[in-house]
């Protein structure tokens, strides 16, 4: 097939942000109130997921809790992410820059955990051992709307109390309980455990349509579910979108944990796929291609089963190991099913016009960087046609000359 003309089109949303991400990080801290004993030891959580300026965030919660007298430490806190090792745990936050030289502060990796009490639960409490040793954990996460479950607590710091501290043992046993037991019983364990006291502090995040970090707000332990749910509403308002409802094929470059927990965020291309879970209404698309994994993900290719064509690129950098470990401890097994794989994205696109839009002369096909890069795509005349007023800026082939995407 010959290689389809792509007109560039510029989305524009609102873009609320902090210009000095340092200087309001430490202030938040500041006027919380929190109190730090002297030498106290400070267990400062780093996630799995790739969230803007997150190193630069941690270093400053270190710098701060110093400065108040405590001694801070990083512990990486997530589910069965890095092949639920705590070497693989490690790896994955130091891709984020985060580092020990950088933010001045050790980093205790564990699988280890220790039990809570769980009277009153349906499950049994667990938290990352050097975190349950120290003296005060403070929780730092993004708060956004979550990819398997909508509810008044989605992701943020009371799934990173559960889940996060909780480590590959909550992970299971969450999960385990499916849909039910992220959106209804994540709230009441974080409940629990932020009654134990040993959550000092939580510091939510929220970025805005462009990846930028717009919301730093800490919150002592018992402001961090009303101002959790306050700033999940913020996100809501502020999440980028496709252009258009109805869409053949949508083609993404690259997926990857470091882009959304599944890789591909599910509330961007309308598809959950999870049994006896209804699927959104929007957008509606026939076809998905993805070409590659970001580095940042190392090799999980957790979500692939959100796709129907993957490129022979992306499934040679997957590890299945790692991508398994993720996908079982879910226990949403067809987001792990692997799509038709084919040598190259002009392959992709022949046999998804081929399979999937049957008698569509002019199909809709939108091409995006990744679920997180909405600002800058690239629009099929027919696509282009369907939408009005957009702002324009370039025409391209879709594909170079050996069938690849051509550079943006």
């Amino acid at each position: 097939m010959q290689s389809p003309m792509m007109t560039r089109v510029r989305q524009t949303f609102d873009s609320p942000h902090i210009k000095d991400v340092e200087a309001h990080t430490r202030q938040t801290i500041l006027d919380s109130g929190v109190t730090i004993k002297p030498n106290a030891r400070i267990a400062i959580t780093a996630g799995s997921r790739g969230i803007s300026n997150i190193a630069l965030i941690l270093k400053t919660v270190v710098e701060t809790v110093r400065e108040m007298g405590g001694q801070p430490f990083i512990v990486p806190a997530m589910g069965s992410h890095g092949g639920a090792t705590a070497e693989g745990q490690r790896a994955l936050i130091e891709g984020y820059g985060i580092t020990e030289e950088y933010v001045g502060a050790p980093i205790h990796s564990s699988m280890q955990v220790t039990e809570l009490d769980s009277s009153g639960l349906q499950h049994r409490l667990y938290m990352d051992k050097y975190a349950a040793e120290s003296d005060g954990v403070i929780v730092v996460n993004r708060i956004k709307v979550h990819t398997d479950f909508h509810g008044p607590i989605e992701s943020g710091i009371m799934k990173m109390c559960v889940i996060g501290l909780g480590k590959h043992a909550l992970a299971l046993e969450m999960h385990s309980l499916g849909v039910y037991g992220l959106r209804d019983l994540i709230p009441i364990a974080a409940r629990k455990i932020i009654a134990t006291g040993k959550i000092l502090l939580g510091i939510g995040i929220c970025e805005n349509a462009y990846d930028q970090t717009a919301l730093i707000q800490a919150m002592l332990p018992d402001q961090i579910e009303k101002t959790e749910m306050q700033m999940l509403d913020w996100n809501r308002a502020h999440m980028p979108s496709l252009p258009l409802d109805d869409i053949d094929v949508l083609i993404i470059d690259r997926m990857g944990k470091d882009i959304s927990g599944l890789g591909i965020d599910t509330n961007i291309i309308g598809r959950m796929r999870i049994v006896g879970e209804a699927e959104p209404e929007r957008p509606r698309i026939r076809a998905i291609i993805v070409d590659d994994l970001t580095e940042g993900t190392h090799g999980n290719a957790m979500g692939m089963g959100l796709a129907d064509f993957l490129t022979k690129r992306l499934r040679d950098k997957i590890n299945f190991h790692d991508t398994y470990e993720n996908v079982l401890t879910s226990s949403f097994l067809i987001r792990g099913n692997m799509p038709v794989v084919l040598d190259t994205p002009r392959e992709a696109l022949q046999q998804a016009l081929r399979g999937y839009v049957r008698g569509v002369d002019a199909p809709r096909i939108i091409r995006i960087r990744d679920t997180l890069s909405l600002s800058d795509i690239q629009l099929s005349p027919a696509a282009l046609a369907a939408l009005k007023g957009a702002d324009v800026y370039g025409e391209q082939p879709l594909f170079s000359a050996d069938g690849e995407l051509a550079p943006w």
